[in-house]
């Protein structure tokens, strides 16, 4: 329901009733929102009260005011999904107009929408997944490893450029393996994006190691080179220059490596790059994930290719990928009996989930042109609204999957903004979120050193205004349709102030 479509809902208490009837057939909701002189609700109308109304023989000129009435059922502008989904439930009504602190409405929230989730990034499956599935089912290969396992590390690793990948139980598995295949240890230094999920530095504490946390920049919303460049002279001067440099590809988009890398070579220090959010990705023609001693992708049930969980390390070092399939397998030595020399992790992936992947992978480039689709739409569809928000940017020679549609809000009072934008969406239920939290905003990471951008604390500012869409490649463009309306509405309120939506 658009802004339009809500306003036509709004009738006033002298309205005659039959003029009621006709006002609720153009509307198609099944309900009408009666409002007194000051605009406040005064009741709701249903085609059951209009039709009793015509079972009464009740004079054409009666108005709404004259008709039977109770007080109708109400909740306020925060009131949550779940309290407006009880609410519905309990009573047995299929709509709930939302009020303002004066009692104005606001909003109507259906339960038909309340049945029909969008999600903010759902697994999208095919045909192809069920062959190798069944492949496996056939050949009893349902344990870790198995041909599907090394099927897919061939494919994956060819797909983005690499000589070898070891898949594994998730892409937080991969980064823990490679910090520990990049020599990290207790009492390191590891530089890491700072607008991130946290399972990007958490395996900097398996090790034991200390993160040092570098900001974004707003060309690409990765990190920054500026601080980088400042980090490493802090390190210098300290005598604590870092074990490796964790690099993250944000939303499904590369960070600026021409300036990044030649960095980190100068000071002589390795580069991990988390590409779990940009498989598919490509910067100025190369692949995503395919630009430090280590790369690391995911396949978590959101990401642009599933495995339900799993995740991938490659790189074009041989030895350094079998010691990550080593160190996956409980670090078993080479003997016929189970011996051990060092500690391993249970950390393979399944031959079962291998063969989702495999299936995933075939259709990845499909899944990449859906998603940029996705965002394209809602581009088109906001124009004439860079007044109040804009896009994560696509440098020329960057080329994003949008695995993620992500903008910021501009101007005064963001984080309420953002908020009153995001308690809309979910009302409708729609799933949406704030950009990520900044780790070193992070309790678990109080007083971790943080090294901002030149303009400040970008990835904070980013936080405060930013907000990631329903961008899944199955969102239909029905399903699109319905987040725009709710979208437009919300900034509207938003911008004003006001919840008059």
């Amino acid at each position: 329901m658009n802004a339009e479509q809500f306003q036509q809902l709004l009738v006033p208490l002298s309205l005659p009733w039959v003029q009621a009837a006709v006002r609720m057939d153009e509307a198609a909701q099944g309900v009408l929102l009666v409002v007194d002189g000051a605009g406040r609700l005064a009741r709701t109308v249903t085609d059951g009260d209009l039709r009793r109304a015509l079972l009464r023989h009740s004079p054409d000129t009666q108005t709404l005011a004259e008709l039977p009435s109770r007080q109708p059922l109400v909740v306020r502008e925060s009131a949550s999904f779940s309290e407006i989904q009880q609410l519905l439930g309990t009573h047995g009504i299929s709509h709930v107009p939302v009020v303002d602190a004066q009692g104005r409405p606001l909003d109507l929230v259906t339960s038909r929408e309340l049945s029909q989730r969008i999600w903010l990034s759902s697994p999208h499956l095919g045909e192809e997944e069920s062959a190798f599935v069944e492949d496996a089912f056939k050949s009893n290969w349902i344990a870790p490893l198995g041909p599907h396992v090394d099927g897919f590390e061939r494919e994956l690793a060819a797909h983005v450029g690499v000589s070898h990948g070891a898949a594994v139980t998730s892409g937080t598995a991969a980064i823990h393996l490679g910090l520990l295949l990049l020599g990290v240890r207790p009492g390191d230094t590891v530089f890491c994006s700072s607008l991130t999920f946290v399972a990007s530095c958490n395996p900097i504490l398996y090790c034991g190691a200390k993160p040092v946390f570098i900001d974004s920049e707003p060309q690409t919303w990765n990190m920054s080179p500026a601080a980088l460049q400042r980090a490493f002279e802090w390190a210098q001067r300290e005598g604590r220059l870092p074990r490796c440099v964790v690099i993250v590809n944000l939303y499904g988009q590369s960070a600026d490596m021409d300036a990044l890398l030649p960095l980190c070579e100068r000071y002589g220090v390795p580069v991990l790059e988390d590409a779990a959010e940009s498989l598919g990705a490509t910067y100025k023609g190369r692949a995503s994930g395919s630009f430090g001693r280590i790369g690391v992708y995911s396949f978590n049930g959101n990401k642009i290719i599933t495995t339900s969980g799993g995740g991938m390390l490659v790189a074009n070092d041989a030895a350094l990928v079998e010691r990550a399939r080593k160190l996956a397998t409980q670090a078993r030595e080479p003997a016929a009996h189970y011996e051990h020399v060092e500690v391993g992790f249970n950390y393979r992936m399944s031959n079962v989930l291998a063969g989702i992947g495999r299936g995933q992978l075939r259709v990845l480039t499909q899944r990449v042109e859906q998603r940029r689709q996705v965002f394209e739409r809602y581009r088109a569809a906001l124009t004439g609204l860079e007044g109040l928000l804009q896009w994560m940017p696509e440098p020329p020679g960057y080329r994003s999957t949008r695995w993620l549609t992500c903008l910021s809000l501009k101007g005064p009072a963001v984080r309420q903004r953002r908020d009153l934008v995001l308690r809309t969406l979910e009302r409708h239920s729609i799933e949406a979120r704030p950009v990520w939290k900044p780790m070193h905003r992070q309790p678990l990471f109080h007083g971790a050193p943080f090294f901002a951008h030149d303009s400040g604390d970008f990835s904070s500012e980013l936080f405060e205004a930013g907000i990631c869409l329903p961008s899944g490649s199955n969102l239909t463009q029905e399903q699109q349709s319905r987040v725009i309306d709710q979208l437009r509405r919300a900034l509207a309120l938003a911008e004003v102030g006001r919840a008059i939506l």
